[in-house]
């Protein structure tokens, strides 16, 4: 790469972060409107369209924007930084179309990407799919489709059984017209992100718009469709939101330790108590260098994809940072917490939304610690293979 290509990179990619930053207090405006109705605020949706956001993912030859995992951990956690939901939803459809895409032909390209903001959602639980004339009859139900009511298409993990009597697992790619959705998303947490079920009864996905995921080396489905890190970049992809809702938190503590006073003491500031000021220097620092660590994680991702040199023992150690991060993000906002005390649990402080968002956020099943950490223990004692994917 030249130095002017270098530069040319840089630039593009300050100029999208400057896009995210410019677009964060629309969507910190409307984050209790995004949490209630269980979906992201017409607003929210708009601003982030108009930033060019929604193109990430989407292939450079449709008009979508070129990015690496830095640029796009570094995006994610401003719009975190606002609200985590709208971070999240722009996570998963940017992850799901950047991975998945690839496996269908140009032709369904071209109709998918009508324009580059187009927005899939996804459901990982195999379906079950029967072979008919020019395609498949798809039916089933996919839970945990984040932002299912605002996107334009689903990608969908399906199940067949083949002449031979042998499973197949494939994905379909279906307009979410054809489909159903069940509001089942009520939880503590990412709220927002109105991850539903969808709803397939026998709906028609033509064969170009099905494919079957190649078989990896134990002979099982390849969900990684040959990329061995994929399955890190996605943990790392979704844990760029959280980080965003740990500094989210972190800016609305800093925001008030020079003017909130401790209860019952004669302190005029949480600024003037040496042990308020200690718990903030210690909370201070997990938020900033995790999120440090989380970009240098991201940027050794770069240079070591696709990962096809990188060892099973590798892999789970990059995993096992990612979890390491996580932890380091939940012990700092629990100190925020404890330095703000109960008001901040007010549904009108956004602190108690940070705090909720990233305890959610970080249960999700790429994000499991301790399936994470018995897939590490497992691979460097030589007791076994991983039980988890990657």
């Amino acid at each position: 790469m030249t130095m002017t290509e270098a530069g040319n990179m840089r630039e593009a990619t300050e100029a999208l972060v400057a896009k995210a930053r410019a677009a964060a207090p629309v969507l910190a405006a409307h984050a209790d409107a995004t949490d209630q109705q269980g979906r992201l605020a017409p607003e929210s949706l708009e601003a982030l369209r108009e930033a060019g956001l929604f193109e990430l993912g989407t292939p450079v030859e449709f008009g979508g924007a070129d990015v690496d995992l830095v640029t796009l951990v570094r995006v994610l956690s401003e719009l975190g930084r606002a609200c985590p939901s709208s971070a999240w939803v722009v996570s998963i459809s940017t992850g799901t179309k950047a991975h998945f895409s690839r496996g269908f032909p140009e032709k369904v390209l071209a109709e998918v990407y009508s324009h580059p903001d187009v927005r899939w959602c996804a459901g990982s639980t195999p379906g079950q799919a029967v072979t008919v004339p020019g395609g498949v009859k798809v039916t089933g139900r996919w839970a945990y489709a984040s932002g299912a009511e605002d996107a334009h298409w689903a990608f969908m993990a399906v199940a067949s059984v083949g002449d031979d009597g042998v499973p197949h697992v494939g994905g379909a790619l279906v307009p979410m017209s054809e489909l159903a959705i069940e509001r089942t998303w009520r939880v503590a947490g990412l709220q927002g992100t109105g991850s539903h079920t969808v709803v397939a009864d026998g709906v028609f996905v033509p064969a170009e718009r099905f494919f079957e995921f190649p078989l990896g080396p134990d002979g099982g489905p390849d969900f990684l469709m040959g990329r061995p890190l994929e399955v890190v970049l996605q943990a790392v992809s979704v844990t760029a939101p959280l980080a965003g809702a740990a500094l989210g938190a972190l800016d609305v503590v800093k925001a008030v330790i020079q003017t909130r006073k401790p209860p019952m003491t004669q302190y005029d500031s949480l600024a003037e108590s040496a042990s308020a000021r200690h718990v903030f220097a210690e909370a201070e620092h997990m938020v900033t260098s995790g999120y440090d660590r989380l970009i240098s994680l991201a940027g050794r991702i770069v240079e070591q994809w696709p990962g096809d040199d990188v060892t099973a023992v590798q892999r789970s150690s990059l995993r096992m940072e990612v979890v390491s991060i996580l932890q380091q993000f939940l012990r700092a906002v629990d100190l925020l917490l404890d330095l703000h005390g109960s008001s901040a649990f007010a549904l009108d402080n956004p602190l108690q939304r940070f705090w909720r968002d990233l305890n959610v956020g970080a249960r999700h099943a790429q994000l499991s610690t301790y399936l994470t950490t018995e897939n590490y223990g497992l691979l460097v004692t030589g007791a076994g293979g991983p039980v988890q994917v990657g």
